[in-house]
């Protein structure tokens, strides 16, 4: 397995989930721009579950160095890099926020995992699981930065799985609600639409093995959000979202 955003309680949940259901990795490359974070998650699962694993280091904000990665092998790719940033009040107009929002959630993280789809392209088999957000759904005054990069990650994910189909390589898109996660600590998150990354984990491993094309963590969400998709732009341009 390889996990792109390896610090990601949803990434290390997936893991977790993934190794308590007897699933059997040769290893699980562990790729992160946190190599001390990342050792005591490494160091957990090996002595857990005798899992070998391997770290390397990449920096979504800076040059990758793709000859590093060509020993990789593995069928799945598990993509849980993201990056909230500050909000829309607060960061608009801040360039280096707007860049980095936009390049941890698209335009760094696209090329990356073109290099796997590839990889698994040649092999004509493998899954590639994308988590990307409702906020990519609608614009909204509050993140519409990171909406707008989430959106942009799941139009390339569906392209993708268009793509690879007849390539025999599946590409699950994840859409998360609020999560219980270091990313959203402190925010006023609703306990009812709201899941914890182990409950996450679990919905994500269902859809994988299902074979899923896109999934909601919790179902209120695809109510909620067709909700809001729908309603008029004159009415939804004065509400504060």
């Amino acid at each position: 397995m390889i996990v792109l955003g390896s610090t990601s309680e949803v990434g290390q949940a997936f893991v977790e989930k993934a190794l308590q259901e007897g699933e059997k990795y040769e290893k699980i490359y562990l790729l992160t721009s946190s190599r001390e974070a990342t050792e005591r998650f490494a160091k957990h699962i090996d002595v857990k579950f005798l899992q070998q694993s391997e770290i390397i280091e990449i920096d979504l904000m800076k040059e990758i160095n793709y000859s590093s990665l060509d020993h990789i092998n593995s069928n799945l790719l598990f993509c849980a890099s993201g990056f909230l940033g500050e909000g829309s009040e607060e960061g608009l107009y801040d360039n280096r926020n707007t860049e980095r929002i936009i390049d941890v959630n698209y335009a760094k993280l696209v090329p990356l995992i073109n290099y796997f789809a590839q990889k698994f392209e040649s092999k004509r088999s493998g899954t590639i699981i994308g988590l990307s957000s409702v906020a990519g759904e609608r614009g909204r005054q509050s993140n519409f930065i990171y909406g707008s990069a989430k959106a942009a990650f799941t139009v390339y994910l569906s392209g993708l799985r268009n793509f690879l189909f007849e390539k025999k390589v599946h590409v699950m898109t994840v859409k998360p609600g609020f999560m219980d996660t270091k990313m959203t600590e402190g925010l006023p998150l609703n306990p009812a639409l709201t899941a914890t990354p182990k409950k996450a984990a679990e919905c994500i491993y269902s859809g994988y093995k299902k074979q899923r094309n896109t999934i909601y963590v919790l179902p209120i969400w695809s109510v909620i959000m067709l909700i809001i998709r729908n309603i008029p732009e004159f009415i939804f341009k004065k509400l504060k979202l």
